[in-house]
């Protein structure tokens, strides 16, 4: 077997939350006549949460953003009320994953409290164990030091780890940690030459990677 862990992005990778936030912004910035385009949001994506508060604040005014801000989360916390869905596969190659043994983890952008409450919305909390959120880290992706954390947490070597990502900053940051690259693409395009595969699915890029 070419790995020894799998460590996955979250939002746009193991959960179909990209949508769900745009869908959020969008609602927001209607309520407070704000300028929002999809193209906008595709440009936050897999960004930390210091260089999207820079972006917002640029679009919409500093003045903007606390307002901006509670009309975003009661408008996600309305859409995710039904739940989060899970991405085309992800059930079935985490059922391989743990049929045989291998550990995962999740490195995500996202702080601690609302990764778990997306995990948890979603159904998946039980099933990770090992999570590297915005607060387990000095510099989020693309910085390789979420993915690195991750490897270290589950006790392998980082050469020896597949990354899934949906995004230019995750892709870069497992890159340059030296783990092979699968690239799902979500709703942003990403920049060639950051993975090593691109497919459709999760499953079908584990496959492209050699992990069957």
């Amino acid at each position: 077997m070419p790995y020894d862990a799998v460590i996955f992005d979250l939002d746009g990778t193991l959960l179909d939350t990209e949508a769900l936030a745009m869908r959020a912004g969008e609602i927001a910035a209607q309520r407070l006549d704000l300028p929002w385009t999809a193209a906008f949001f595709h440009s936050l994506i897999g960004g930390d949460s210091l260089g999207t508060e820079a972006k917002l604040a640029a679009q919409f005014g500093a003045q903007n953003m606390p307002g901006f801000h509670l009309a975003w989360r009661d408008a996600h916390d309305d859409l995710v009320s039904d739940g989060v869905p899970v991405k085309p596969t992800a059930l079935d190659l985490l059922d391989r994953l743990e049929a045989r043994g291998m550990p995962f983890a999740v490195a995500t952008s996202s702080h601690h409290e609302s990764a778990m409450h997306k995990l948890g919305a979603s159904g998946l909390a039980p099933r990770i164990a090992t999570l590297i959120s915005r607060d387990c880290v000095t510099h989020a992706k693309p910085h390789p030091e979420p993915y690195l954390t991750a490897a270290a947490r589950l006790g392998v070597a980082a050469t020896r780890c597949l990354a899934f990502e949906d995004s230019t900053p995750g892709a870069r940051a497992a890159r340059a940690a030296g783990m092979t690259v699968v690239v799902v693409p979500d709703m942003a395009e990403v920049e060639t030459g950051h993975a090593h595969h691109t497919a459709a699915t999760l499953i079908e890029g584990a496959r492209a990677a050699g992990l069957h």
